[in-house]
Parts: structure tokens; C-alpha cells; sequence
């Protein structure tokens, strides 16, 4: 079985990937001379698929003391001893704010930082702090672009070795660790332990916005962009910009023409498989997501749930500047350009700016003559909407009232 798609994990998360390091079978194994001298005889040697492999399991057979309780395997005895602390409890230091536990008084100080929100180390070239030394010597890799760990296999290199090790079981195809409630198996023990949130039910992260919860902190953080606005990846062929990177990608498809996906009864295609799901369900009149407020029945979840804040006060999408909240997010991008006092429309004929596009709409008219709107009682024409019903009540109204026109018909205007 595969993985699930990553969240994008960017160089600024260094401290997530130095818990996830922490958590990996890496963290015994080798001393700081034997890891200098295995990192040289790597980069020497240029091993085939099966020496990679033969490789991994020597470093493995290295790990000769085992723990009973656990099974977990170290290659040093005294790190076997240290670790069975954690099962019997002995000699370790807990921490009195969450009640969890290490093997020295060093780690618990170092674990306080957390609780003080202390961040003794600082970056000079970006201002970031960390709480471990540790922590900034790996970020600064980020701005020396240092990438010190090469994968044998295919040349790609890495900031950090864990990231070595997980991509290297790419080639080797290892998944060890495994779901035990579906069977799913991965390659990183990090993403194990996300996906059986999906069991458990668990989302720690929570949105202070709108109350959603989630899974995983990165996917909280793209859904706050929906509440800041914010669109950092646009497309270089039309501009457009979305809040996510794979929106984008999906999105450029159009430009390149790419519609994989066709439907089977009417040949129509599209350049995502989602689309053509719900194509299909329009084919096949399936409604499934109905609104138990008043019966009415949607193709998709989403357009329920957009439906139904018709009936409730729901207001998810706060203005960050103004208290005001608004039922859609485009309601709130539209609200959001009276404090930026962004215009993005400009008319075509002059040098004018407008904040909302039917604005400018409106606007050209003056330079085209444009007169949509017309009387069909006495067939005069008007630029505006406002301008038609101003001349209905105040003139052809007034005309129907008279005996002489009772039987006229009624202004109205056509768009």
C-alpha cells in the first residue's frame, strides 16, 4: 500500500523534524567518530540497488542488544540499560507541568523550554530562535544551502540525515512501520503516527477562527490562508494565485491542455478526477448530501455545507482588521479592499480603477453608450438599472394611473 501525500514540510519546521529524528531507530546507532567516517566512506563508494540493501541490514545486525519489553535494538549495551529506565520507571526526571518523563535532568530542562516558551538560541541572519543548539545548527543550513547527505543511489542530497534515511527507502521499497487497525504500512514512523488519527478520530489543531479541527498542523495552516486571504502561489500564465501548491498544479493543467479524464456516457473531460466524479453524479442525478432544514439536495458535501449557513448565523470568515464576519470568503475578499483600498479592475478606456468588477461594468458604459435598460412602456433606454426604475415610478407609473392608461402595461426592465 502507498502513503498518503505529504503536507509540504518546509526548512522552517526544523524543530518538527528534530522530534522525528529523535523518534528514529537512528538516534542509537552510531558515535560521533564512527558517524564522520561512515559519512566519508559513503561518499567514496557508489553502491548498486543491492549493496544499499546489504548495507542497511549490517548496520541492522550491528544492533545486537535487544530490549524485552519492547523489542527495540540498540548497538551499545549502556543504551539498551539507559532505555529500560523508560519501562520501569527508574531514576527518571518528570516533568511537573505534563507529566512526562526523561532519562536526565539535562533532557527535562531542556523539555521545560517548551511549557516558559524559552528560545535561548537565535538565528542573526533571519531573527528565528530555537530551543536547542542543535535546532539552529540544522536551520542554518537553510541559508548556507550545506545539504551534507547524499543518497548513493540517485545523487539527490539532503540538510538532514533523517531525511536521508526516509528517502532511501524509496529505493529499497521498506515500509516497516504498520498499521495495526487497517494494515496500511509506511516508511516514516511519523507518518504512522498521523494516520491513525484517522482511526483514533483525533484533531489536535484546532482553528481559532472558525472552530474546524485537524489532523495535522500544516493542514491547519493552509486552511487559516481561507480566513487571512492569503494566495502565495500564482500561476505565471494568467496570475491567478491559490492557497495551496497542489491547487496550482492541478490548476495549470488547463493551460497545458490536460484533460486526462473522460467521462464514459457523454466524452467530456477534465483535467482532475474529483471533477469528473461529480460530472458523473450530475449524469446519474445523484444527490446524496441533502439539507434536513429544508429537503434540498446536493452533489457535493461541500455545497451542502455552503447551503446551509443560508439557514443558520454561521459566519466563519473574520475580517482581520474590523470585527465584521462574513458567511463566504469571497464576501470577506470583497469586504477586505475597503481597508487595503485595493482596486484590481481597471477600465479599458481610461486610466480609472474600481474595487468590484460589475463597478467597472458599469463605469465603461460611459465611454460605449451602452444603454441595456429599457422601458417597454414608452421604450426609453437608461445606462443604469437605478436610472430604469427611477423613470417607471416617476413617469410611466404615473401615466398608468390615468383612466386614460389603466389597461397600459406595467414598466419593467431587461438586463
Amino acid at each position: 500500500m502507498t502513503d498518503p501525500e505529504p503536507c509540504g514540510i518546509k526548512q522552517e519546521d526544523t524543530e518538527q523534524q528534530i522530534d522525528l529524528m529523535e523518534d528514529s531507530e537512528e538516534s542509537e546507532e552510531l558515535s560521533e567518530a564512527e558517524e564522520k567516517h561512515h559519512l566519508i566512506k559513503t561518499s567514496k563508494e557508489s553502491l548498486s540497488h543491492s549493496q544499499t540493501e546489504s548495507k542497511l541490514l549490517k548496520r541492522r545486525a550491528k544492533k545486537s542488544f535487544t530490549c524485552p519489553q519492547c523489542g527495540k535494538r540498540f548497538a551499545v549495551k549502556g543504551s539498551l540499560t539507559r532505555h529500560t529506565r523508560v519501562h520501569t520507571g527508574e531514576n527518571l526526571h518528570t516533568c511537573d507541568q505534563c507529566g512526562k518523563s526523561f532519562l536526565s535532568k539535562g533532557d527535562l530542562q531542556v523539555h521545560m523550554r517548551i511549557h516558559t516558551g524559552e528560545k535561548p538560541y537565535s538565528c542573526d541572519q533571519c531573527g528565528m530562535s530555537f530551543r536547542h543548539i542543535q535546532c539552529l545548527k540544522l536551520h542554518m543550513r537553510v541559508h548556507s544551502g550545506e545539504k551534507p547527505y547524499t543518497c548513493d543511489q540517485c545523487g539527490k542530497s539532503f540538510r538532514l540525515k533523517g531525511s536521508l534515511n526516509a528517502h532511501v527507502k524509496i529505493h529499497t521499497g521498506e515500509k516497516p512501520h504498520t498499521c495495526d487497525q487497517c494494515g496500511m504500512s509506511f516508511r516514516q514512523k511519523g507518518s504512522l503516527n498521523v494516520h491513525m488519527k484517522i482511526h483514533s478520530g483525533e484533531k489536535p489543531f484546532a482553528c481559532d477562527q472558525c472552530g474546524r479541527s485537524f489532523r495535522k498542523a500544516c493542514t491547519l495552516k493552509i486552511h487559516l490562508r481561507c480566513h487571512s486571504g492569503e494566495r502565495p502561489f500564482t500561476c505565471d500564465q494568467c496570475g491567478k494565485n491559490f492557497c495551496r501548491a497542489d491547487s496550482l498544479m492541478m490548476h495549470q493543467k488547463i493551460h497545458r491542455q490536460e484533460k486526462p479524464y473522460m467521462c464514459s456516457l457523454c466524452g467530456k473531460s477534465f483535467s482532475q478526477s474529483g471533477t469528473l466524479k461529480i460530472h458523473q453524479k450530475r449524469h446519474n442525478s445523484v444527490k446524496n448530501h441533502m439539507c434536513f432544514d429544508c429537503g434540498k439536495t446536493f452533489v457535493r458535501d461541500a455545497e451542502l455545507k455552503l447551503h446551509q449557513r443560508m439557514h443558520s448565523e454561521e459566519k466563519p470568515y473574520k475580517c482581520s482588521k474590523c470585527d465584521k464576519r462574513f458567511k463566504w470568503s469571497e464576501y470577506l475578499k470583497l469586504h477586505e479592499r475597503t481597508h487595503t483600498g485595493d482596486k484590481p479592475y481597471k477600465c479599458s478606456y481610461c486610466d480609472k480603477r474600481f474595487r468590484w468588477s460589475d463597478y467597472v461594468k458599469k463605469h465603461e458604459r460611459i465611454h460605449t453608450g451602452e444603454q441595456p435598460y429599457h422601458c417597454i412602456q414608452c421604450g426609453k433606454s437608461f445606462t443604469h438599472s437605478s436610472a430604469l426604475l427611477s423613470h417607471t415610478k416617476n413617469t410611466c407609473l404615473k401615466s398608468a394611473s390615468d383612466p386614460a392608461h389603466l389597461n397600459a402595461t406595467t414598466c419593467s426592465h431587461q438586463t
